[in-house]
């Protein structure tokens, strides 16, 4: 019962597709390599704090709402960093 406590397929699939939304941007040249450098640092920060999250087996409710907030803030991120007249 642990680990299904300590699933995140939500967070797992959100890790995913601003994975995708990073890589479509500097396909299209929307995003500079200082850009994506930077959102693949965002990337990697949440991808540990899901890791440490579920170092106990359990991911709390509070440890959820933190992983939320920090992928709500790289989807803002990513958004921004696309859609500010710079390409490549």
């Amino acid at each position: 019962m642990a680990s299904a406590h300590g699933a995140t397929p939500r967070v797992d699939r959100r890790e995913a597709r601003q994975g995708e939304r990073i890589r479509e941007g500097v396909r299209s040249g929307e995003l500079t390599r200082g850009e994506t450098r930077q959102l693949v640092r965002g990337q990697v920060r949440v991808h540990r704090m899901e890791a440490r999250a579920k170092a106990d087996g359990v991911v709390t409710p509070h440890e959820r709402r933190k992983l939320a907030h920090a992928q709500n803030q790289q989807s803002r991120r990513i958004a921004r960093l696309k859609h500010n007249d710079r390409t490549r």
